[in-house]
C-alpha cells in the first residue's frame, strides 16, 4: 500500500486493514491520536459496515458535509457527527475523515476559531478541502486551521493533493476560486489521474460540474476543461458537496455514464429543496475486496445507517 501526497503533501496515513503499513514510516507525530471527549452516542456492537456482496473491507473513511452555518457561528451537528464517528471508528475500522469544503461562512476567523475545537475532537486524520466560502479569505488561513484541526496527525502543505492505495486513490481538489477551477487547477487533476496509470480514482471537489443536480443546475464547476476530467478513464466517482440537498427529498446518488455523483448532505444546514426540514447527515464509504464501494448514510444520533440511502457501485470501470 501505497500512500501519495502528490508534489506537496508528505507521505501519510496507513489503512487497508491488515495490510496496512504505509509505503514508508511515518513520524510518532503522525502515528499520535488526539485527547477526545466521550461520544454523545454509542454505537451498538453489532454496528457494522453495511456488506457489499458478502466481501471483506479493506478501506472505510467517513465525510462529512458542509457547515458554514449562519447566522451564529455554532457547529453543534458537525459536533454530534464527529462523535458519531469516533464510535463508529472501531466497529467499522474507518480510516479517516474526509471534509468536502465550506466548514467556516464566508471564511472568517470567528467561524474557523469555532470549528477548530470541535474538529480537534476526531480520532482520525481529517482531510478537507476548500470550497467557496474559504475562499472568502485565503488559502493560507484555509491551510492554517487545517493543520490545526489535525493537531498533528498529518500535515498538509497544499489544499490539493493525493492519498494513494493499493486498490484505489483519492484526488483531493480545491477549488482555484469560489468553487470551480482555473487552467492550472484543471491540469493538475489530469496530471495527477494520469500519473495514477488506470488506478480508479475517486474525486473529491467541493461541487460537481454544473448540470449533474438538477435540483439547482447552474451552481457547480463550469471550466470546459473539467468535461476531460470526466472522462479519464480511470474516473470512478465524484463526491462533492456545495448543495446543501435534503437527502429525503432529492437525488443525491446516481450514475452518468460511466462516474457514480455522490453528495455530501450539509451538517448545519439544509437549502434544497427548501430550508423548511433539515436532518444533518454524514456518509460512510467501505470498500471491499472484491472492488464494491459501498456508501452508507448515517443521521447524527443514529447508530446505524438508514437503509434508504444506500449505495454501491464497482470501482472497476468498463474501459
Amino acid at each position: 500500500m501505497k500512500t501519495h501526497f502528490s508534489l506537496f503533501v508528505p507521505l501519510v496515513l496507513s489503512v487497508l486493514l491488515s495490510a496496512c503499513s504505509p509505503a514508508d514510516s511515518s513520524t510518532e507525530r503522525q502515528q499520535q491520536k488526539p485527547q477526545t471527549q466521550a461520544a454523545a452516542v454509542t454505537a451498538p456492537a453489532e454496528a457494522t459496515a453495511t456488506p457489499a456482496e458478502a466481501g471483506s473491507v479493506v478501506l472505510a473513511f467517513a465525510v462529512l458535509g458542509d457547515a458554514e452555518p449562519k447566522p451564529e457561528p455554532q457547529f453543534p451537528n458537525v459536533a454530534a457527527a464527529v462523535a458519531d464517528v469516533n464510535q463508529l471508528t472501531e466497529p467499522l475500522k474507518l480510516s479517516f475523515v474526509v471534509g468536502v469544503g465550506d466548514i467556516a461562512h464566508k471564511g472568517t476567523e470567528i467561524q474557523y476559531e469555532n470549528a477548530t475545537p470541535v474538529l480537534q475532537q476526531l480520532k482520525l486524520p481529517f482531510y478537507p478541502i476548500m470550497g467557496n466560502e474559504e475562499h472568502g479569505s485565503t488559502v493560507e488561513r484555509f491551510m492554517q486551521y487545517a493543520n490545526l484541526w489535525n493537531q498533528g496527525k498529518v500535515t498538509l502543505d497544499s489544499p490539493k493533493y493525493v492519498l494513494e492505495y493499493d486498490a484505489v486513490a483519492l484526488v483531493f481538489a480545491s477549488p482555484d476560486h469560489g468553487r470551480d477551477f482555473n487552467d492550472q487547477g484543471i491540469s493538475w487533476i489530469l496530471g495527477e489521474m494520469k500519473r495514477l496509470n488506470n488506478k480508479p480514482v475517486l474525486l473529491v471537489v467541493h461541487g460537481a460540474q454544473a448540470g449533474v443536480y438538477p435540483e439547482n443546475a447552474e451552481k457547480g464547476i463550469h471550466h470546459p476543461g473539467f468535461a476531460e476530467v470526466i472522462a479519464q478513464p480511470n474516473l470512478v466517482a465524484v463526491i462533492s458537496g456545495d448543495l446543501h440537498m435534503d437527502m429525503d427529498r432529492t437525488e443525491h446518488s446516481k450514475q452518468l455514464g460511466q462516474v457514480h455523483y455522490l453528495h455530501i448532505p450539509a451538517l448545519e444546514r439544509t437549502k434544497i429543496p427548501d430550508e423548511t426540514k433539515h436532518t444533518p447527515m454524514f456518509r460512510v464509504f467501505s470498500l471491499n475486496d472484491k472492488g464494491i464501494m459501498q456508501v452508507d448514510t448515517y443521521q447524527t444520533g443514529v447508530a446505524t445507517p438508514l437503509p434508504q440511502h444506500s449505495y454501491s457501485f464497482s470501482i472497476q470501470r468498463a474501459l
